[in-house]
């Protein structure tokens, strides 16, 4: 029940910092920090394939209706949650992953946050700036945005990770 009440209240912050907070920011050279996939990427290893896809949903769409984005964050977020059992299947421990752990920083280590969290994040970030966009001919646009926007939605992402989430004692 415990759990339930920390996802609850972690959805509606990240709901409203990026909505409210990120998304009315733009850093120079067209930099929007994208800080919400770090929701799903918490969500427990276990969590089933459906509730993941709705809550991916849920929260795409609480910030397209907040920020006026007409589905773009809510089609990205799915394509993250879609792709995130093949990614952690790619970089599954040798011993397989622990299903009441999250998939934190500080729960599966740095490198294993770098590949699977870069990875998953690549892929929402190519989605949401190519639905943006909506041609292939603005291929260097993407590009451009992707260069500037990766790297800073990840680094708020660990700030974020050291901030606010417990380090294990083990």
């Amino acid at each position: 029940m415990r759990i339930i009440f920390i996802h609850s209240i972690r959805f509606i912050l990240f709901v409203l910092l990026q909505a409210l907070v990120f998304n009315q920011l733009e850093i120079g050279l067209g930099i929007h920090p994208m800080i919400y996939p770090l929701f799903i990427m918490l969500l427990p290893f276990n969590t089933n394939s459906v509730l993941l896809l709705v809550l991916a949903f849920g929260m795409g769409l609480s910030i397209d209706v907040l920020s006026n984005t007409g589905g773009l964050h809510a089609s990205s977020l799915l394509a993250f949650a879609l792709f995130r059992p093949v990614i952690f299947k790619a970089f599954s421990p040798r011993d397989g992953y622990d299903p009441t752990k999250e998939g934190s920083i500080y729960e599966m280590g740095q490198r294993w946050f770098l590949y699977s969290f870069g990875t998953l994040l690549l892929i929402h970030h190519l989605w949401f700036f190519f639905m943006e966009v909506f041609k292939f001919s603005e291929l260097l646009y993407v590009v451009r945005k992707l260069a500037f926007t990766l790297p800073v939605s990840y680094s708020l992402v660990i700030l974020l990770q050291f901030l606010f989430l417990k380090r294990n004692k083990s």
